[in-house]
């Protein structure tokens, strides 16, 4: 029994061994060209106080939150950040999450001028190395 822990501990540790680990929280690593963006709205767009954000990426793939698979992950939303979250932590509530690997959200924004950004988050919900960040864009709401 002891001999099996101590197996299943070494297959584990070598499982890992092909991740980044960024103060002991798995990073995954994002291939070369991989973006993420924001197709709708549109920087400084005018629109309603509810607006169907699009998210889009390209060269990496979507999956929810918990599948450890290479070259995925899933979407995060920062309504009017001033600075991103901690790239080397799970990102938290800071952040609209997007874990069941959805690509579009309909939200209500108040009046007035807010900034959108989207950021990818593995498994994990932890940034990529490098990040997958978009643009930062602006919109307008009447």
């Amino acid at each position: 029994m002891k001999k099996l822990f101590v197996l299943s501990l070494l297959a584990a540790l070598s499982l890992f061994s092909s991740m980044i680990f960024a103060e002991g929280v798995p990073v995954s690593k994002s291939p070369e060209g991989a973006k993420v963006y924001i197709i709708s709205p549109t920087d400084g767009e005018t629109v309603g106080t509810e607006v169907l954000v699009k998210f889009g990426l390209q060269g990496m793939g979507v999956a929810p939150a918990g599948t450890d698979k290479e070259n995925t992950g899933h979407h995060h939303l920062i309504i009017d950040g001033e600075k991103l979250p901690d790239l080397d932590k799970p990102m938290g509530s800071d952040v609209m999450h997007f874990g069941g690997g959805q690509t579009e959200k309909l939200i209500k924004l108040e009046k007035g001028k807010h900034t959108l950004q989207m950021i990818l988050g593995n498994y994990l919900h932890v940034p990529h190395n490098p990040p997958v960040v978009s643009e930062k864009i602006t919109i307008i709401v009447e």
